[in-house]
């Protein structure tokens, strides 16, 4: 268990950019698991109102917002991928304040089990405070062409999101489980739940 959360087992679920983070989480969930996604609670920390949102309004300016004063993830995007400088100053802005929500959600939920889905786990704190490192892997050829059709990225676009990501080598290095993700959904399902069984201290058996 956890030191941070001691009634807690801590589940750190990353890999790169559409190797398919988000199918694992999802089937985690139905097996029991309580999921937080750190991507979302990204777009959550960018909405109206909350101090995030300000702070990277300064650092960007307001041509990344929308006819409604909304960030557009797609603006901002455009800027941050194109510059690894300014990406870093966006993640740091922003990243105090998704740790803090993920913080909230883990102690508020009442599942023993605990699933972070985060593109930059092993990058931050949090890497100190899950149990065990699940790394999700693909075949480069097929994270191009989710990136293309899932985001409708043209091919330049997308390896150029692609050759941003931090090592996928180093995460798989450090993983505890690795899921590969280039089958079908049940060879992923399969892989998972077997994960799952090894929990120790079992949770409820599927």
């Amino acid at each position: 268990m956890s030191a941070r959360y001691p009634d807690k087992y801590l589940i750190g679920l990353t890999g790169n950019i559409a190797v398919g983070k988000s199918r694992v989480r999802e089937i985690l969930s139905e097996l029991g698991a309580a999921a937080i996604d750190a991507d979302h609670i990204a777009h959550q920390v960018l909405g109206i109102g909350d101090a995030t949102y300000d702070a990277v309004i300064e650092a960007f300016g307001d041509g990344i917002l929308n006819d409604d004063g909304e960030i557009e993830r797609s603006a901002l995007g455009a800027i941050v991928f194109a510059d690894p400088a300014r990406l870093k100053q966006l993640e740091k802005i922003t990243h105090p304040a998704i740790r803090a929500r993920i913080d909230l959600r883990i102690r508020e939920t009442e599942e023993r089990i605990v699933v972070i889905e985060a593109i930059k786990l092993l990058e931050g704190a949090l890497k100190h405070v899950v149990d065990s490192i699940w790394v999700v892997d693909a075949g480069p050829e097929n994270q191009l062409h989710r990136l293309m059709t899932a985001r409708s990225l043209s091919e330049a676009e997308a390896q150029r999101r692609m050759e941003l990501q931090n090592s996928q080598a180093d995460k798989l290095r450090q993983a505890d489980v690795i899921i590969r993700n280039d089958g079908d959904i049940a060879d992923t399902r399969a892989q998972v739940t077997r994960a799952w069984r090894a929990i120790p201290s079992g949770p409820c058996r599927e």
